[in-house]
C-alpha cells in the first residue's frame, strides 16, 4: 500500500511560477496539505510552497474521528482507508512499581456509538493521499522553500529559486522553527522534559484485536498502537540515555525488552524496518495569528506523543480557519485573524495543558500526586457517565 500511494504522489506532483496568490501555505507535511486542500474548498486562490521530496517519516499517526471525517469531506479519506488500521479499544496500565497504583482503564467506542475512535495510519501514506488528492484541486505547488518572509500590507515570500510571492495571508505550517511565525512576530513558550521517545514498527505472534494499549511508567508511556495483521507502532518514552541506548542495540535485543516491557501482550515481538528516537518537548504560541500570517500545526503548537493529540490539534486548526476564511475576500484582514486566534486559543491551551499534566504526574515520586491521578483512573475505570463525557472530550466530539 505505501508503493501504490508513494506512486499515485510521485505521478499527481507539479511546479507552477507564479508571483501572488490570496493565500499561500508554506509546508507540505500533513497539516500544510491538509490546509491547502481545506483552503482551496473554501473558494481560496491557493499556492502550497514546499519541496516536492519531504524527509521520510517512518512515524505513524492515530487519526481520530474528526480527523477522519474531515479528511473525508475533502476526499482523502477514500484514498486512505485500506491503508488504516481501526482503533476500537483504548487501554491504560500502570506498568510502575510503586506504592500507589491505579487501576487497569478499558476505553470501548462502542460505549459512545461509534465503529472507533479512529484509525491508526503510516505518516508516508498519509501524506501520499494528501499529495494524490491536492494534485487534482486548484491548488498551484511551488517546488520551493521559503527563505525569506516580508510582511507589510501583505505578505512576501522570497523563494529559494530566487523568485518571489505575494499573498494576503499566510499559512504557516512549517513547523516548529517557523520562519513565517518569526517574521510575523509572534513569541512562543517552549519547555523540555528529561525525556526521549524510541519510534519503531512490530511484528507480532498474538493479535491486537484493534486495541491500543498505553503502559504508564515512572519515565513516560510506552504505547502500542494496532496497524494492519498481526503489527503494531510503538512510542516507547523513557529518559534520554535510555532511549539512545535502544537505538544502538540488535534488533533482537531491543525486540525482547519491548516484549518483557509490554508484558508480552502480542506475544513475541520483532522489529520491522528502523528505529527513530525524538527528544521530548512543548511549545505554545504567545498568538495563533497576527500580521497577515496564521499558524498551524506545529508551528501553533507542539505536545508530547500522549493522548493523539498533536497532529489531531492540527487537523482542527485547519477545520477551523477554513470555517473562518469561507469566501472571505481578504482572508488576512484584522477581523478574520482575531476571529481565528479566539476560537483556538481554548482548545490549544486546555490540551497542552492536560497533556503536560498528564505526563508530569508520571514522572513525580510526589505520594499526593500519585494519589491523585489513581483515584481519577479509579473514577474513569468505574463511572460510565465519566469515562463517556472524557471520551468525546478526547474525541473533540462535545
Amino acid at each position: 500500500m505505501v508503493g501504490a500511494l508513494a506512486e499515485r504522489r510521485h505521478r499527481g506532483k507539479r511546479a507552477v511560477d507564479m508571483t501572488s496568490a490570496t493565500i499561500a501555505v508554506v509546508g507540505a507535511g500533513p497539516v500544510g496539505l491538509t490546509a491547502a486542500l481545506a483552503l482551496a474548498d473554501a473558494g481560496q486562490d491557493i499556492a502550497l510552497i514546499a519541496p516536492t521530496k519531504p524527509p521520510a517519516d517512518r512515524r505513524t499517526s492515530a487519526l481520530l474521528v474528526g480527523s477522519v471525517a474531515l479528511l473525508d469531506r475533502l476526499g482523502v479519506w477514500s484514498e486512505l482507508k485500506d491503508a488504516a488500521t481501526p482503533l476500537r479499544r483504548m487501554r491504560i496500565v500502570d506498568g510502575t512499581h510503586r506504592l500507589i497504583r491505579a487501576p487497569e482503564v478499558a476505553f470501548d467506542a462502542g460505549e459512545i456509538d461509534l465503529p472507533a475512535f479512529g484509525y491508526n495510519v503510516a505518516n508516508v501514506d498519509l501524506v501520499a493521499a494528501l499529495e494524490y488528492v491536492i494534485a487534482r484541486r486548484n491548488v498551484v505547488r511551488i517546488d520551493a522553500l521559503a527563505e525569506t518572509v516580508t510582511v507589510t500590507d501583505d505578505v512576501t515570500l522570497g523563494l529559494s529559486t530566487g523568485d518571489s510571492l505575494s499573498a494576503k495571508l499566510a499559512i504557516a505550517a512549517d513547523g516548529r522553527r517557523s520562519r513565517v511565525r518569526e517574521a510575523a512576530g509572534i513569541a512562543v513558550d517552549e519547555w523540555s522534559y528529561d525525556q526521549a521517545a524510541l519510534v519503531c514498527n512490530l511484528r507480532h505472534t498474538l493479535p491486537h484485536q484493534d486495541t491500543s494499549t498505553e503502559f504508564h511508567t515512572e519515565h513516560g508511556p510506552f504505547t502500542l498502537v494496532p496497524l494492519a495483521g498481526n503489527r503494531s507502532s510503538l512510542v516507547w518514552v523513557d529518559r534520554p540515555e535510555k532511549s539512545r541506548r535502544r537505538l544502538a542495540l540488535s534488533d533482537e535485543a531491543v525486540a525482547a525488552e519491548i516484549e518483557e516491557r509490554s508484558a508480552s501482550i502480542l506475544g513475541a515481538v520483532a522489529v520491522e524496518g528502523k528505529r527513530q528516537v525524538f527528544p521530548l518537548s512543548g511549545m505554545t504560541a504567545r498568538r495563533f495569528a497576527a500580521n497577515r500570517v496564521v499558524l498551524v500545526g506545529e508551528a501553533a503548537h507542539m505536545l508530547p506523543p500522549i493522548g493523539a493529540q498533536g497532529l489531531n490539534l492540527g487537523l482542527r486548526d485547519v477545520a477551523a480557519l477554513a470555517e473562518i476564511i469561507d469566501g472571505a475576500a481578504d482572508p488576512g484582514d484584522a477581523a478574520h485573524l482575531a476571529a481565528y486566534d479566539s476560537a483556538r486559543r481554548a482548545d490549544v491551551l486546555s490540551r497542552t495543558a492536560a497533556v503536560d499534566a498528564l505526563n508530569r504526574t508520571l514522572l513525580s515520586d510526589f505520594l499526593p500526586v500519585q494519589a491523585v491521578r489513581g483515584f481519577g483512573l479509579f473514577l474513569l475505570d468505574r463511572v460510565p457517565a465519566l469515562r463517556h463525557a472524557a471520551m468525546r472530550q478526547g474525541l473533540a466530539t462535545g
